[in-house]
């Protein structure tokens, strides 16, 4: 019985997804218009994508 392998993933899955909420209400809060939300929830989902190539773009200056 391995009842405590999984407790490591369960703690990352919290952590993302309490991290898609907060990118949700940061990008929301930036939108304007329509197409803007529509784009804050596909950011909001993909935040750590965006952080990362926004890191390596700040690097390779």
């Amino acid at each position: 019985m391995s009842n405590g392998s999984n407790a490591g993933l369960a703690g990352g899955g919290a952590i993302y997804g309490l991290g898609i909420f907060g990118a949700w209400v940061y990008f929301w809060q930036q939108a304007d218009a329509f197409w803007e939300y529509v784009w804050a929830i596909f950011q909001g989902l993909f935040w750590p994508a965006f952080m990362v190539y926004e890191l390596f773009a700040a690097l390779g200056d």
